[in-house]
């Protein structure tokens, strides 16, 4: 295996009972009196740990909190049958009531963390101070006629068990990360391997998420009440993308650039960074040029 990345800032666990689940919370360094705690709200199929690249690069040893998603990481699943927006928003307001009671945060999130954001802090606006958006797109626009089909869909992924495959090592695991990003480092994927996988009775080691997050939702994305969250935003946002990052890849023709841009568009205090050479997970392929920005931004 290759020699891990020696992380500069040591995380703490904290346990929080959750509405009604157990919720595992990373934390580095202590409340202050002074600056706003920043919270970072980690993407699909992701961990909290995952922002650690990003902490360590940070100018200052600020306060920071990041949640393991129910069914990811630490944090207990809720027994399922899959996952909806509304369920993170709750989460997060319970969090921040318990870890930042009666003060704004900074608030940052990346990919489906990034669109828990955008609509929370369209929400509860007076609970942020600053927005950071890491390629939180959101989704393509769906249509009505689109409902049976995707209910039907549903259904039949209902009929057998959801799994995720699992790993013979370590080694095996961190070799996924990098097929899956070739700009991660091989040291940075060895030691994201432990924080994102386990070994459990059967020798494997299995991916820390819930196979249910792999079922198609049964709700459709509801482009316009998203974006009317979105019109309520009064933190000031900073909205940083990868050079590589494709969309294309994803979604197709179903939801162009022009599309996203106009969903932007109703944002009043908007600032843009692009990093480069970068693809969707930025917080591990520029993490120091991440940290920069953000310094910047909360300052």
């Amino acid at each position: 295996m290759n020699d891990a990345y020696a992380a500069r800032r040591q995380a703490r666990s904290q346990v929080l009972a959750v509405r009604g689940l157990r919720y595992h919370v990373h934390c580095w360094g202590e409340p202050s009196a002074n600056e706003p705690p920043l919270v970072m709200l980690h993407g699909w199929m992701d961990v909290g740990a995952s922002f650690q690249f990003v902490v360590d690069a940070m100018a200052a040893d600020r306060f920071v909190i990041a949640p393991d998603w129910r069914g990811f990481g630490h944090s207990a699943a809720p027994g399922a049958d899959s996952y909806w927006f509304p369920d993170y928003l709750g989460d997060l307001d319970a969090l921040l009531d318990a870890l930042a009671p009666a003060r704004a945060v900074d608030l940052a999130g990346h990919s489906m963390g990034g669109n828990v954001a955008m609509i929370y802090a369209g929400v509860r606006p007076e609970r942020i101070r600053r927005l950071l958006n890491l390629e939180g797109f959101g989704l393509p626009e769906s249509r009505p006629a689109q409902a049976p089909k995707r209910y039907r869909q549903w259904l039949e992924e209902l009929k057998a068990p959801a799994q995720m495959r699992t790993y013979p090592s370590l080694d095996a695991v961190a070799e996924r990360l990098v097929k899956n990003n070739p700009l991660l480092t091989p040291d940075k994927a060895a030691w994201l391997a432990p924080h994102w996988s386990e070994q459990r009775d059967d020798g494997r080691w299995h991916i820390l998420g819930d196979p249910a997050h792999k079922r198609v939702n049964p709700a459709l994305y509801r482009k316009d009440e998203v974006v009317e969250c979105w019109r309520h935003i009064t933190a000031p946002m900073l909205w940083v993308e990868g050079d590589r990052t494709d969309v294309t890849k994803w979604w197709g023709d179903r939801y162009p650039r022009s599309e996203f841009e106009a969903r932007l568009s109703v944002l009043t205090h908007l600032q843009r960074e692009v990093l480069s050479p970068c693809g969707h997970m930025l917080h591990h392929d520029q993490p120091e040029a991440l940290a920069a920005l953000i310094d910047r931004f909360l300052a």
